[in-house]
């Protein structure tokens, strides 16, 4: 048996194509049922569902033998101990820098003033702004960023953004991009040694199935 590990939302519902491509259905709608474990058409393949943040440790301990996380989490959880072995092209964003309309980003950063930044990325951000020499008092949230320059909290977000309407509706602009994110599969290394052939037949319909 070999087990896939997904989120709900945005990776799930781009995955289903590729599966579809891939001859791979899954049985049950994850929004009507409230099975966390999934049939597919394949007997051999099943899906678990977990948290987005969850699943590189899913893959990395063995709760699950290949998975789909976006390149934010892989990068904030350190993915180690996990084959990475295709970028699958889905659930595209970006992660960006986005202030308060009216604050002068630009020259904050000039000056070198110690700039409060409030984000759940706290790794990446670190590592953005010291490769720009900038002195920066992370803040950790995990949701509604968008609150943290409009009530002083913090100067500035680091956060995901897709079309940016979230920003526009909360006044916010984003002033800088980060790096582009999409979700990658990634593979337990001992299971890889000890389900090979199946495990490497997947990979391989997952690749032709981005191909196309």
């Amino acid at each position: 048996m070999i087990t896939l590990a997904l989120s709900k939302g945005r990776i799930f519902d781009d995955i289903l194509p590729l599966l579809k491509t891939a001859g791979i259905a899954v049985l049950d709608d994850p929004e009507k049922s409230r099975k966390l474990i999934l049939s597919t058409n394949q007997s051999d393949l099943r899906v678990v569902l977990v948290r987005a943040t969850d699943v590189p440790t899913y893959v990395q301990y063995g709760g699950a033998d290949i998975g789909v996380v976006g390149k934010d989490t892989l990068l904030e959880s350190g993915n180690q101990g996990l084959y990475q072995p295709l970028d699958l092209q889905i659930a595209k964003c970006r992660i960006s820098v986005a202030v308060r309309e009216g604050f002068d980003y630009a020259e904050a950063v000039k000056q070198g003033s110690r700039l409060k930044v409030a984000t759940k990325y706290v790794a990446i951000a670190r590592d953005f702004f010291a490769s720009k020499g900038v002195h920066v008092d992370l803040i950790k949230l995990y949701g509604s960023m968008e609150l943290a320059p409009l009530t002083g909290l913090a100067d500035a977000i680091v956060d995901l953004v897709s079309t940016g309407n979230t920003l526009k509706a909360n006044h916010l602009v984003e002033v800088e991009r980060i790096m582009d994110i999409s979700s990658h599969l990634v593979v337990n290394q001992t299971a890889l040694k000890l389900k090979q052939a199946p495990i490497r037949q997947l990979i391989d319909a997952f690749a032709l199935a981005v191909a196309r």
